[in-house]
Protein backbone atom coordinates (compact mmCIF):
# COMPACT_ATOMS: atom_id res chain seq x y z
CA UNK A 1 0.00 0.00 0.00
CA UNK A 2 1.26 3.09 -1.12
CA UNK A 3 2.27 5.63 1.84
CA UNK A 4 2.96 2.29 4.76
CA UNK A 5 6.10 0.59 4.86
CA UNK A 6 5.37 -3.33 4.98
CA UNK A 7 5.22 -5.09 8.38
CA UNK A 8 4.30 -1.86 10.37
CA UNK A 9 1.09 -2.13 12.60
CA UNK A 10 -2.36 -1.51 11.00
CA UNK A 11 -5.37 -1.85 12.86
CA UNK A 12 -7.95 -3.32 10.57
CA UNK A 13 -11.76 -1.91 11.44
CA UNK A 14 -13.67 -5.42 11.14
CA UNK A 15 -17.20 -5.87 10.54
CA UNK A 16 -17.72 -9.35 10.44
CA UNK A 17 -18.35 -9.02 6.28
CA UNK A 18 -16.62 -10.42 3.35
CA UNK A 19 -14.76 -7.06 2.35
CA UNK A 20 -13.38 -5.95 6.11
CA UNK A 21 -12.23 -9.86 5.81
CA UNK A 22 -10.60 -10.13 2.79
CA UNK A 23 -8.96 -6.48 3.09
CA UNK A 24 -7.48 -7.96 6.96
CA UNK A 25 -6.43 -11.18 5.09
CA UNK A 26 -4.71 -9.20 2.07
CA UNK A 27 -2.97 -7.02 4.63
CA UNK A 28 -1.76 -9.85 6.96
CA UNK A 29 -0.23 -11.68 3.58
CA UNK A 30 1.53 -8.82 2.57
CA UNK A 31 3.70 -8.52 5.60
CA UNK A 32 2.16 -6.13 7.81
CA UNK A 33 1.64 -6.18 11.58
CA UNK A 34 -2.69 -6.59 11.57
CA UNK A 35 -4.57 -6.01 14.49
CA UNK A 36 -8.64 -6.65 14.32
CA UNK A 37 -11.30 -4.12 15.70
CA UNK A 38 -14.96 -5.06 15.72
CA UNK A 39 -17.07 -2.00 17.08
CA UNK A 40 -20.38 -2.97 18.62
CA UNK A 41 -23.17 -0.51 17.36
CA UNK A 42 -25.89 -1.30 19.58
CA UNK A 43 -27.51 -3.51 21.49
CA UNK A 44 -27.84 -6.23 19.10
CA UNK A 45 -32.30 -7.55 18.54
CA UNK A 46 -33.26 -5.72 21.54
CA UNK A 47 -33.08 -1.89 20.59
CA UNK A 48 -34.12 -2.59 16.90
CA UNK A 49 -36.03 -5.79 16.38
CA UNK A 50 -33.36 -7.45 14.54
CA UNK A 51 -30.62 -9.36 15.11
CA UNK A 52 -27.78 -10.69 12.32
CA UNK A 53 -26.93 -7.22 10.94
CA UNK A 54 -23.78 -5.12 11.00
CA UNK A 55 -22.01 -5.11 14.13
CA UNK A 56 -24.74 -7.97 15.57
CA UNK A 57 -24.27 -10.64 17.48
CA UNK A 58 -23.47 -13.08 14.64
CA UNK A 59 -21.00 -10.31 12.82
CA UNK A 60 -19.14 -9.88 15.57
CA UNK A 61 -18.60 -14.02 16.09
CA UNK A 62 -17.66 -13.71 12.51
CA UNK A 63 -14.94 -11.10 12.53
CA UNK A 64 -13.46 -13.00 15.46
CA UNK A 65 -13.63 -16.53 13.42
CA UNK A 66 -11.50 -14.45 10.40
CA UNK A 67 -8.95 -12.71 13.05
CA UNK A 68 -8.43 -16.73 14.77
CA UNK A 69 -7.70 -17.95 11.19
CA UNK A 70 -5.74 -15.92 10.28
CA UNK A 71 -3.67 -15.94 13.53
CA UNK A 72 -4.02 -11.89 14.53
CA UNK A 73 -5.47 -10.60 17.36
CA UNK A 74 -9.21 -9.30 18.26
CA UNK A 75 -10.67 -7.01 19.97
CA UNK A 76 -14.53 -5.84 19.87
CA UNK A 77 -14.99 -2.03 21.72
CA UNK A 78 -18.31 -1.27 23.01
CA UNK A 79 -19.30 2.19 21.29
CA UNK A 80 -23.23 1.53 21.68
CA UNK A 81 -23.78 4.52 23.45
CA UNK A 82 -21.90 6.71 21.20
CA UNK A 83 -23.28 5.36 18.44
CA UNK A 84 -26.73 5.89 19.58
CA UNK A 85 -25.37 9.87 20.35
CA UNK A 86 -23.35 10.97 17.40
CA UNK A 87 -25.56 8.58 14.93
CA UNK A 88 -29.10 7.45 15.88
CA UNK A 89 -30.10 10.25 17.66
CA UNK A 90 -29.34 12.98 15.04
CA UNK A 91 -30.41 10.77 12.30
CA UNK A 92 -33.87 10.88 14.02
CA UNK A 93 -33.93 14.68 14.77
CA UNK A 94 -32.71 15.00 11.02
CA UNK A 95 -36.60 13.34 10.00
CA UNK A 96 -37.99 15.11 12.38
CA UNK A 97 -37.24 18.03 10.99
CA UNK A 98 -38.11 17.28 7.48
CA UNK A 99 -34.45 16.09 6.21
CA UNK A 100 -33.17 12.97 4.47
CA UNK A 101 -30.44 12.14 6.58
CA UNK A 102 -27.07 10.05 5.60
CA UNK A 103 -26.26 8.43 9.00
CA UNK A 104 -23.48 5.88 7.20
CA UNK A 105 -21.64 9.36 6.60
CA UNK A 106 -21.74 9.91 10.36
CA UNK A 107 -20.47 6.85 11.45
CA UNK A 108 -17.67 6.54 9.12
CA UNK A 109 -16.63 10.38 10.02
CA UNK A 110 -16.60 10.30 13.69
CA UNK A 111 -17.02 6.96 14.72
CA UNK A 112 -14.53 5.01 12.82
CA UNK A 113 -12.07 7.94 11.41
CA UNK A 114 -12.46 9.73 14.19
CA UNK A 115 -12.84 7.10 17.52
CA UNK A 116 -11.23 4.15 15.95
CA UNK A 117 -8.27 5.67 14.01
CA UNK A 118 -7.51 7.76 17.91
CA UNK A 119 -7.31 4.33 19.30
CA UNK A 120 -5.18 2.72 16.61
CA UNK A 121 -2.77 5.71 16.74
CA UNK A 122 -2.85 4.54 21.08
CA UNK A 123 -2.29 1.25 19.94
CA UNK A 124 0.92 2.36 17.94
CA UNK A 125 -0.23 1.54 14.72
CA UNK A 126 0.75 3.41 11.48
CA UNK A 127 -2.55 3.65 9.66
CA UNK A 128 -5.71 1.88 10.21
CA UNK A 129 -7.94 0.24 7.50
CA UNK A 130 -11.54 -0.64 6.65
CA UNK A 131 -13.21 -2.53 3.73
CA UNK A 132 -14.42 0.43 2.43
CA UNK A 133 -14.47 0.25 -1.78
CA UNK A 134 -12.24 3.50 -2.51
CA UNK A 135 -8.53 4.41 -3.65
CA UNK A 136 -6.23 6.32 -1.65
CA UNK A 137 -3.14 6.99 -3.99
CA UNK A 138 -0.32 9.07 -3.18
CA UNK A 139 1.52 11.86 -4.82
CA UNK A 140 4.39 14.90 -4.58
CA UNK A 141 1.24 16.93 -2.63
CA UNK A 142 0.56 14.26 -0.47
CA UNK A 143 -2.50 11.40 -0.07
CA UNK A 144 -5.74 11.91 -2.16
CA UNK A 145 -8.71 9.71 -2.88
CA UNK A 146 -10.19 8.60 -6.10
CA UNK A 147 -12.91 6.61 -6.78
CA UNK A 148 -13.14 3.04 -6.55
CA UNK A 149 -11.86 0.52 -9.59
CA UNK A 150 -15.85 -1.34 -9.35
CA UNK A 151 -18.08 1.69 -10.12
CA UNK A 152 -21.23 -0.33 -8.88
CA UNK A 153 -19.59 -0.87 -5.44
CA UNK A 154 -17.88 2.71 -5.53
CA UNK A 155 -18.14 4.30 -1.66
CA UNK A 156 -16.76 7.86 -2.06
CA UNK A 157 -20.54 9.25 -1.44
CA UNK A 158 -20.31 8.25 1.94
CA UNK A 159 -17.28 9.03 2.40
CA UNK A 160 -16.45 12.94 1.09
CA UNK A 161 -16.47 14.19 5.02
CA UNK A 162 -13.30 12.47 4.85
CA UNK A 163 -10.32 14.88 6.00
CA UNK A 164 -7.18 15.25 5.26
CA UNK A 165 -5.22 14.42 8.56
CA UNK A 166 -7.71 11.42 8.73
CA UNK A 167 -6.88 10.32 5.38
CA UNK A 168 -3.17 10.57 5.76
CA UNK A 169 -3.67 7.41 8.34
CA UNK A 170 -6.14 5.12 6.54
CA UNK A 171 -6.28 2.61 4.36
CA UNK A 172 -8.32 1.07 1.29
CA UNK A 173 -6.87 -2.04 -0.03
CA UNK A 174 -10.01 -3.06 -1.69
CA UNK A 175 -9.96 0.20 -3.86
CA UNK A 176 -8.56 -1.42 -6.74
CA UNK A 177 -10.21 -4.56 -7.16
CA UNK A 178 -13.85 -6.06 -8.00
CA UNK A 179 -16.04 -7.47 -5.59
CA UNK A 180 -15.85 -10.63 -7.53
CA UNK A 181 -11.83 -10.95 -7.70
CA UNK A 182 -12.32 -9.98 -3.66
CA UNK A 183 -14.67 -12.76 -3.32
CA UNK A 184 -12.15 -14.92 -5.03
CA UNK A 185 -9.59 -14.01 -3.24
CA UNK A 186 -11.52 -14.70 0.45
CA UNK A 187 -11.88 -18.26 -1.23
CA UNK A 188 -8.12 -18.45 -1.74
CA UNK A 189 -7.09 -17.07 1.25
CA UNK A 190 -9.12 -18.76 3.29
CA UNK A 191 -11.51 -16.79 4.63
CA UNK A 192 -14.15 -18.39 6.20
CA UNK A 193 -17.13 -15.90 4.94
CA UNK A 194 -15.58 -15.43 1.66
CA UNK A 195 -19.38 -16.41 0.33
CA UNK A 196 -21.11 -14.47 3.19
CA UNK A 197 -23.94 -11.79 1.92
CA UNK A 198 -24.12 -8.77 1.84
CA UNK A 199 -25.74 -6.42 4.23
CA UNK A 200 -28.22 -4.07 2.31
CA UNK A 201 -29.65 -1.85 5.16
CA UNK A 202 -28.61 0.73 7.57
CA UNK A 203 -27.78 -1.13 10.22
CA UNK A 204 -29.79 0.10 12.66
CA UNK A 205 -32.99 0.27 10.51
CA UNK A 206 -34.75 -3.26 9.59
CA UNK A 207 -35.64 -4.05 6.15
CA UNK A 208 -35.30 -0.14 5.34
CA UNK A 209 -38.38 1.01 7.22
CA UNK A 210 -36.94 4.17 8.53
CA UNK A 211 -40.32 5.37 10.08
CA UNK A 212 -40.70 2.03 12.26
CA UNK A 213 -37.82 2.49 13.75
CA UNK A 214 -38.06 6.29 14.63
CA UNK A 215 -41.00 5.32 16.02
CA UNK A 216 -39.83 2.61 18.22
CA UNK A 217 -36.61 4.52 19.43
CA UNK A 218 -38.33 7.88 20.23
CA UNK A 219 -42.17 7.16 20.66
CA UNK A 220 -44.29 10.41 19.77
CA UNK A 221 -41.40 11.18 16.64
CA UNK A 222 -44.50 11.09 14.46
CA UNK A 223 -46.67 13.99 14.75
CA UNK A 224 -49.91 14.37 12.24
CA UNK A 225 -50.63 17.40 9.90
CA UNK A 226 -51.76 18.50 7.15
CA UNK A 227 -51.34 17.49 3.49
CA UNK A 228 -51.19 20.71 1.39
CA UNK A 229 -51.25 21.34 -2.18
CA UNK A 230 -48.68 23.99 -3.31
CA UNK A 231 -51.72 26.29 -4.64
CA UNK A 232 -52.96 26.20 -0.86
CA UNK A 233 -55.70 23.51 -1.15
CA UNK A 234 -55.45 21.11 2.28
CA UNK A 235 -55.53 17.69 0.29
CA UNK A 236 -55.93 15.52 3.60
CA UNK A 237 -53.62 14.92 6.83
CA UNK A 238 -51.03 12.70 7.54
CA UNK A 239 -49.03 10.60 10.67
CA UNK A 240 -45.93 12.19 10.75
CA UNK A 241 -43.36 14.07 8.42
CA UNK A 242 -41.45 11.45 8.87
CA UNK A 243 -43.46 8.86 6.43
CA UNK A 244 -42.35 11.32 3.62
CA UNK A 245 -39.51 12.30 1.57
CA UNK A 246 -39.09 14.65 -1.34
CA UNK A 247 -39.70 13.59 -4.91
CA UNK A 248 -42.10 10.63 -3.15
CA UNK A 249 -45.24 10.05 -5.12
CA UNK A 250 -46.59 6.69 -3.58
CA UNK A 251 -48.01 6.48 -0.47
CA UNK A 252 -49.18 9.87 -0.06
CA UNK A 253 -52.95 8.82 0.93
CA UNK A 254 -54.53 11.25 -1.04
CA UNK A 255 -57.04 10.66 -4.84
CA UNK A 256 -56.47 13.92 -6.77
CA UNK A 257 -56.72 12.48 -10.03
CA UNK A 258 -53.25 13.82 -11.06
CA UNK A 259 -50.02 12.89 -10.37
CA UNK A 260 -48.30 14.50 -6.94
CA UNK A 261 -45.20 14.82 -4.90
CA UNK A 262 -43.69 15.85 -1.73
CA UNK A 263 -41.99 18.92 -3.04
CA UNK A 264 -41.19 20.17 0.81
CA UNK A 265 -41.79 19.26 4.09
CA UNK A 266 -42.79 22.02 6.70
CA UNK A 267 -42.14 20.62 10.14
CA UNK A 268 -42.55 23.59 11.68
CA UNK A 269 -46.36 23.53 10.76
CA UNK A 270 -46.17 19.73 10.14
CA UNK A 271 -46.79 20.33 6.96
CA UNK A 272 -46.27 17.55 3.79
CA UNK A 273 -46.57 19.69 0.90
CA UNK A 274 -47.40 18.18 -2.28
CA UNK A 275 -47.45 19.35 -6.40
CA UNK A 276 -46.75 18.45 -9.53
CA UNK A 277 -43.43 17.00 -11.13
CA UNK A 278 -41.89 20.42 -12.60
CA UNK A 279 -42.15 21.91 -8.63
CA UNK A 280 -39.49 18.88 -7.42
CA UNK A 281 -36.54 20.70 -9.89
CA UNK A 282 -33.86 22.42 -8.77
CA UNK A 283 -30.26 23.71 -10.18
CA UNK A 284 -29.18 25.92 -6.86
CA UNK A 285 -27.95 23.93 -4.12
CA UNK A 286 -27.06 25.20 -1.08
CA UNK A 287 -24.80 23.97 1.35
CA UNK A 288 -23.12 23.42 4.89
CA UNK A 289 -20.14 22.18 6.52
CA UNK A 290 -18.01 21.78 3.27
CA UNK A 291 -14.89 19.38 3.37
CA UNK A 292 -12.83 20.33 0.61
CA UNK A 293 -10.01 17.69 -0.44
CA UNK A 294 -8.53 19.38 -3.53
CA UNK A 295 -5.10 20.82 -4.26
CA UNK A 296 -6.20 24.08 -5.41
CA UNK A 297 -8.13 26.96 -3.10
CA UNK A 298 -11.74 27.33 -3.51
CA UNK A 299 -12.53 29.88 -5.46
CA UNK A 300 -14.23 33.04 -2.78
CA UNK A 301 -15.54 36.43 -3.19
CA UNK A 302 -16.16 37.75 -6.68
CA UNK A 303 -13.66 35.00 -8.15
CA UNK A 304 -14.94 32.86 -10.59
CA UNK A 305 -16.95 29.72 -9.39
CA UNK A 306 -14.75 26.26 -9.92
CA UNK A 307 -16.42 23.98 -12.92
CA UNK A 308 -16.11 20.30 -11.27
CA UNK A 309 -18.65 16.96 -11.16
CA UNK A 310 -21.06 16.40 -8.82
CA UNK A 311 -23.23 13.36 -7.13
CA UNK A 312 -26.40 14.10 -5.15
CA UNK A 313 -27.17 10.57 -4.37
CA UNK A 314 -25.57 7.75 -3.67
CA UNK A 315 -26.58 5.27 -6.83
CA UNK A 316 -26.80 8.35 -8.94
CA UNK A 317 -24.58 9.35 -12.18
CA UNK A 318 -22.10 12.19 -11.83
CA UNK A 319 -23.44 15.71 -13.08
CA UNK A 320 -21.49 18.94 -14.11
CA UNK A 321 -21.96 21.85 -12.02
CA UNK A 322 -19.87 24.82 -10.78
CA UNK A 323 -18.95 25.65 -7.04
CA UNK A 324 -18.98 29.04 -5.31
CA UNK A 325 -17.75 30.44 -2.17
CA UNK A 326 -19.14 34.11 -1.27
CA UNK A 327 -19.50 36.32 1.35
CA UNK A 328 -23.53 35.50 1.24
CA UNK A 329 -22.57 31.95 3.01
CA UNK A 330 -21.06 31.58 6.47
CA UNK A 331 -18.28 29.94 6.89
CA UNK A 332 -17.57 26.60 5.90
CA UNK A 333 -21.04 26.80 3.30
CA UNK A 334 -20.94 26.77 -0.24
CA UNK A 335 -23.52 26.94 -3.13
CA UNK A 336 -23.36 24.53 -6.42
CA UNK A 337 -25.06 25.36 -10.14
CA UNK A 338 -25.96 22.47 -11.75
CA UNK A 339 -25.71 22.99 -15.68
CA UNK A 340 -29.31 20.76 -15.72
CA UNK A 341 -31.97 21.14 -13.30
CA UNK A 342 -32.16 17.84 -10.75
CA UNK A 343 -35.67 16.35 -9.69
CA UNK A 344 -35.89 15.29 -5.43
CA UNK A 345 -33.06 17.15 -3.83
CA UNK A 346 -33.68 16.50 -0.19
CA UNK A 347 -31.88 18.82 2.75
CA UNK A 348 -29.69 16.67 4.65
CA UNK A 349 -28.29 14.89 1.92
CA UNK A 350 -24.91 15.05 0.56
CA UNK A 351 -23.41 16.78 -2.43
CA UNK A 352 -20.27 15.22 -3.63
CA UNK A 353 -17.59 16.74 -5.50
CA UNK A 354 -15.58 15.16 -8.14
CA UNK A 355 -12.31 16.56 -10.63
CA UNK A 356 -13.95 14.84 -13.56
CA UNK A 357 -16.72 12.47 -14.54
CA UNK A 358 -13.79 9.62 -15.40
CA UNK A 359 -13.00 5.82 -14.06
CA UNK A 360 -11.28 6.16 -10.71
CA UNK A 361 -11.62 10.14 -11.04
CA UNK A 362 -10.47 11.76 -7.65
CA UNK A 363 -12.73 13.34 -5.26
CA UNK A 364 -12.57 16.76 -4.64
CA UNK A 365 -14.78 16.55 -1.05
CA UNK A 366 -18.35 17.49 -0.64
CA UNK A 367 -21.09 19.21 1.37
CA UNK A 368 -24.15 19.13 3.16
CA UNK A 369 -27.47 20.15 1.33
CA UNK A 370 -29.09 22.84 3.37
CA UNK A 371 -31.77 23.71 0.83
CA UNK A 372 -32.10 23.65 -2.86
CA UNK A 373 -34.12 25.37 -5.44
CA UNK A 374 -34.81 26.70 -9.51
CA UNK A 375 -32.23 29.56 -10.24
CA UNK A 376 -34.55 32.84 -10.76
CA UNK A 377 -34.38 32.55 -14.67
CA UNK A 378 -35.44 28.95 -14.81
CA UNK A 379 -38.19 29.49 -12.42
CA UNK A 380 -39.45 32.15 -14.86
CA UNK A 381 -39.47 29.89 -17.58
CA UNK A 382 -41.13 26.88 -15.67
CA UNK A 383 -43.72 29.45 -15.20
CA UNK A 384 -44.71 30.16 -18.57
CA UNK A 385 -44.28 26.68 -19.36
CA UNK A 386 -46.84 26.09 -16.75
CA UNK A 387 -48.71 29.09 -16.97
CA UNK A 388 -48.42 29.31 -13.18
Amino acid sequence: MSGFETGSRIVMAMSGGVDSSVAAALLHAAGYDVVGVTMQLYDHGSAVGRAGSCCAGQDIHDARSVADGLGIPHYVLDYESRFRDRVISPFITAYQTGETPIPCVACNTDLKFGELLAMATSLGATAMATGHYIQRGVDPAGPYLARARDDARDQSYFLFATTADQLARLAFPLGGLLKSEVRALGAALGVTVAAKADSQDICFVPKGNYAETIERLRPGAAEPGDIVHVDGRVLGQHDGIIHYTIGQRKGLGIATGEPLFVVRLDAVRRRVVVGPRNRLGVDRITLRDVNWLGRHTLPEGGEAALPLWVRLRSSQGLQRASLCVDGQHPPGGASVLLQQSEHGISAGQACVFYQDDTAEGRILGGGWIVSARLDEADEGRIAEDTGS
